[in-house]
């Protein structure tokens, strides 16, 4: 399998609900994060349960390439974006049925064909911002947000 063809099929994973699909792809020691996970997770039984989580709140979510992957015989980068409409409650968070375009790079340490360590890098204000449960950036009730957690507001920033 060539590295082109194992992210794809990671991706594939994460679009395909089906947490088995996971194994075929990860080595048996496969650890996993991102900035929702407080721990790395370990083993595909742990990142499938954390990728039901996801398709349970966002039923039609999908995850599509942006670009080229770069890598090399032990380390691969791959950009890409997660797409789907927040159906269901999520840790807490309810429904907001609006849809959410995040931008990834999964950054992913090889191990023969399979993944051995894979890092998600995603901006989770962001993500945050586009279900409405944080104030856009430059708004006022972004400045407001910052002053209450003791940044103040920066001279310049209007």
């Amino acid at each position: 399998m060539t590295v082109n063809e194992l992210i794809d099929s990671w991706e594939a994973a994460w679009s395909g609900r089906d947490t088995s699909a996971f194994a075929a792809v990860c080595d048996s020691d496969v650890h996993y994060e991102d900035p929702l996970t407080a721990e790395p997770l370990e083993g595909a039984e742990e990142l499938g349960s954390h990728a039901e989580r996801l398709w349970a709140a966002f039923p039609d979510v999908r995850v599509q390439s942006t670009g080229d992957r770069l890598a090399n015989q032990r380390y691969v980068a791959a950009p890409c974006k997660l797409l789907g409409t927040h159906r269901a409650a999520l840790e807490g968070l309810p429904a907001t049925n609006r849809f959410v375009v995040v931008h990834c790079v999964f950054y992913c340490e090889l191990r023969g064909a399979k993944l051995l360590r894979v890092r998600a890098f995603f901006d989770l204000y962001d993500a945050a911002t586009q279900l409405g449960v944080l104030p856009a950036r430059g708004t006022l009730g972004e400045k407001a947000l910052l002053m209450l957690r003791g940044f103040g507001v920066r001279a310049g920033r209007g």
